[in-house]
């Protein structure tokens, strides 16, 4: 169990760099803050954008941060996160972690596959 903020911070990024080679670009890339970008044209609910937020991390004064976008894509996908995964979501897409274990770390990883999933399917990515 990882309770390290710099650990947990970066064992989170690791968990979301693979996706640079999926079309995601690496933004920031701190010691502290790690955030994955779309640097696509899209068309979002009839808005034009240059670039979606996908997922990042970042050290907090009182938690690790992590920023999951897709739940604002699709309604539904608040449903497919673990229920423990769901308890560390405050407001709509920000998970505070202040404990990881390889029980959480599965269930945010099997998360980024599935938003990447909606992303792809979407043409967001």
């Amino acid at each position: 169990m990882k309770t390290d903020f710099v650990e947990i911070f970066q064992t989170i990024r690791a968990a979301l760099q693979p996706y640079t080679a999926n079309g995601f670009t690496a933004r920031t890339n701190s010691d502290t803050v790690y955030e994955l970008w779309s640097e696509k044209d899209v068309d979002i609910d009839g808005r034009k954008k240059d670039e979606v937020y996908f997922a990042g991390v970042k050290i907090l004064k009182g938690h690790v941060g992590f920023y999951f976008m897709p739940v604002y894509a699709e309604a539904e996908t608040k449903g497919l996160f673990h229920p423990s995964l769901l308890q560390l979501l405050k407001g709509k897409a920000c998970f505070h972690i202040k404990k990881l274990d390889d029980i959480l770390l599965d269930q945010i990883t099997d998360a980024l596959a599935k938003g990447f999933t909606i992303y792809k399917q979407k043409g967001w990515v």
